[in-house]
């Protein structure tokens, strides 16, 4: 069978932002359509509120790596680098691993304080996985023609390009509704920086930026989101697509597993070129707000988010944060501004 006769693959259905972002909106995408019948509806929403509260498990689990990554995409480095040495034994700087990293923000705000910022997240991963659900029973995918062998592959390309767009759409109208609450997180979280207190609550939050900010407030950093998520999902889904269809003979016995893998791995390595729309669109959350975090020594003042790109890309930081296992400190004078 070809291989983009088959539904499309978590991996290639969520948006860049990790692995547990990924899972969240994988969860989040194979919510149930409309039902036919009474008993099939009930089923479907006990599976949406079952997919509702998975992604928010997840969402909480995965909360102290994306507080530390946050951390580290503004340039927040509290600790000095230590020597190590790379594959080659020779001696180089590594800034702190996100275990240290975690066991700082231990020391200065105790264990709840690896939450920071998790209400308004939980709120925005609710939102989302709803929204989802509710535009994929508005506008059900319909059934395509059943695709057999690598001489239907106009037809196979053409059910790829459908699945997509009906992906497109949902990923971009629930970033849309939850990106506000994914500001106020954001934000919630860099007060660990200058230990601000600003944003305390998600209500509040709301109040403050609609003052200061205005409606356009609860948007900033919505581009770059939108465009990573977009690139993301064609160009993995037309990777798999191509790669399955030319590259793995129907006849090899183990087409079908190859084939699954080869989608998971296109997911990763291309969230991984789509990473710096994540680091744009989260700079772009708190840059100029009020908080240290925003604003000089930091960053400056951004006018656009492609101010934002040019900036980091002139400084080779196009993709902070993207690891947090090993990270090279260019040299001692090129460490990120501490406290």
């Amino acid at each position: 069978m070809a291989a983009a006769a088959a539904p499309l693959p978590p991996a290639a259905r969520a948006p860049p932002g990790g692995v547990a972002g990924r899972a969240v909106e994988a969860a989040a995408a194979a919510a149930p359509g409309a039902a036919a019948e009474p008993g099939e509806a009930a089923r479907a929403e006990g599976a949406e509120g079952l997919f509702v509260v998975l992604g928010a498990g997840l969402a909480a689990a995965s909360h102290p790596l994306l507080y530390v990554k946050l951390l580290v995409q503004v340039g927040h480095e509290p600790l000095p680098p230590t020597v190590g040495r790379n594959v080659l034994g020779r001696k180089v700087l590594y800034l702190p691993g996100f275990f240290t990293y975690a066991r700082h923000i231990v020391e200065v705000d105790g264990k709840r304080g690896l939450f920071r910022g998790l209400t308004p997240r939980l709120i925005s991963s609710t939102l989302s996985t709803i929204t989802r659900g509710s535009v994929k029973k508005a506008f059900p995918l319909e059934d395509m023609e059943h695709v057999s062998n690598k001489d239907d592959v106009k037809t196979s390309l053409r059910k790829v390009v459908k699945e997509t767009s009906h992906e497109m759409m949902m990923q971009c109208v629930s970033r849309v509704v939850s990106h506000p609450l994914h500001v106020i997180s954001m934000r919630c979280m860099v007060q660990f920086v200058g230990r601000e207190v600003k944003y305390s609550g998600v209500f509040s939050a709301i109040g403050r930026i609609f003052k200061e900010e205005g409606i356009l407030g609860f948007f900033v950093g919505l581009v770059p989101r939108i465009l990573g998520d977009v690139i993301f999902l064609w160009c993995c889904n037309l990777l798999a697509h191509f790669i399955n269809t030319y590259a793995v003979d129907d006849n090899f016995s183990q087409a079908s597993v190859i084939r699954s893998y080869t989608k998971f791995v296109m997911g990763i390595a291309v969230s991984m070129l789509t990473y710096p729309f994540l680091l744009v669109g989260d700079l772009m959350a708190v840059n100029n707000c009020g908080l240290r975090a925003g604003l000089p020594p930091y960053a400056p003042a951004f006018t656009s988010w492609i101010h934002c790109w040019r900036y980091l890309s002139a400084q080779g930081q196009l993709f902070r944060g993207s690891s947090l296992l090993f990270r090279r400190a260019p040299m001692p004078a090129a460490c990120f501004p501490v406290d």
